[in-house]
């Protein structure tokens, strides 16, 4: 997990004022300041790798002289941060956030210059240590149990080329893919790791997980039709004790992502007896609540996840994939355009409001 970052403490110093020049009451140039700018392509490790320090120190303001009375402010820093950074103070409060390209926050701010106010002394620049916390920012991020086949399923849907194995935990850090539509539309995928039970109270690195699902517009849960069992160790879990239990891990982690769109894809259907499994596993969803009973109680979700779609596929021979590109295609479009009915009926609505 350690190749991919996704949070990085870094120190910012504000530059220093400069000089004022008392006998002709010259001011001191401001000292430069230091700006976080959200850019595409960018990543924490490349900022690691560029600068090891981790210090971004921007530049003094220029002293007051008797050619130039009022001196110039100094070189601003900035720093190119990737999309979906939250910055965070030293105490985990939240203090800004970058979501699109070109998006700005000012992370240090520099010191006055020399003048009558401060008796021609500059003033240093504001310091502090913050923390680059990031959120994957896709249109869908895959949901499940390891080994339930959401890297091999990336890989059909999409041109990434993740890690696949037959055992758990092959994937160790988020991977993300674009699905490519005829007519040039591009949906974005982020495959992350697999949650196992208990990931809400950070179990198997569960919060490092988890905070990726929260900057995804959708989810698409990815089921293995015969169930799941993590070890030997472990108890086995049916299909729909699976959905069931990744619906609580997320309620459990944010109640909001619960609320989120979802789909559903039910894999591994060219296993003998998935037919059977599938039939069933359709009777549960249609009534969950009737078989509550059959559960323990801490297993049972505040709220069911209702699900738009739910596609039988196969990663294996490609069944329902094109099926599962067209749906996910279909949701995100009219998710989009109820996104702008709102906002069409907001506009209206303050329009009259003025009139």
């Amino acid at each position: 997990y350690s190749n991919f970052i996704d949070d990085l403490r870094v120190y910012v110093r504000g530059g220093t004022g400069g000089m004022g020049y008392p006998n002709l009451g010259g001011e001191g140039g401001r000292g430069g300041d230091v700006w976080f700018v959200a850019r595409e392509r960018t990543t924490l490790k490349s900022i690691r790798e560029k600068y090891p320090q981790k210090r971004f120190v921007a530049g003094t303001g220029a002293n007051s002289s008797v050619k130039v009375l009022k001196g110039e402010k100094g070189k601003d820093c900035e720093v190119h941060v990737p999309l979906g950074i939250s910055v965070l103070d030293d105490d985990g409060k939240q203090i800004g956030e970058l979501n699109a390209a070109g998006e700005r926050f000012l992370a240090a701010r520099g010191g006055l210059g020399g003048s009558l106010t401060t008796n021609f002394l500059p003033c240093k620049g504001q310091r502090r240590t913050v923390h680059l916390d990031l959120k994957l920012i896709a249109d869908v991020g895959l949901v499940g149990f390891p080994n339930a086949g959401k890297s091999s399923l990336l890989s059909k849907i999409s041109h990434a080329k993740p890690e696949i194995a037959n055992y758990a935990f092959t994937t160790i850090q988020p991977e993300l893919g674009k699905i490519m539509y005829a007519d040039y539309k591009q949906i974005s995928v982020a495959d992350l790791p697999g949650l196992i039970e208990g990931a809400h109270a950070n179990k198997g690195m569960g919060h490092k997980f988890l905070k990726h699902v929260e900057r995804t517009r959708q989810l698409l849960l990815v089921v293995d039709v015969s169930g799941f069992q993590l070890s030997m160790k472990t108890q086995f879990r049916t299909a729909f004790e699976t959905i069931l239990l990744l619906t609580k891990e997320l309620e459990l982690y944010k109640e909001e992502l619960v609320t989120k769109p979802a789909l559903l894809a039910i894999n591994k259907m060219d296993l003998p007896c998935a037919k059977d499994n599938l039939d069933e596993l359709m009777t549960q969803l249609e009534n969950p609540q009737d078989f509550f009973h059959l559960l323990e109680e801490e297993m049972i979700p505040e709220n069911t996840l209702e699900f738009r779609e739910v596609i039988p596929i196969s990663t294996y021979t490609g069944e329902g994939i094109e099926e599962l590109k067209t749906c996910l295609r279909k949701s995100i479009d009219e998710q989009a355009e109820q996104v702008n009915e709102e906002y069409r009926k907001k506009k209206l609505l303050l329009l009259q409001t003025s009139k």
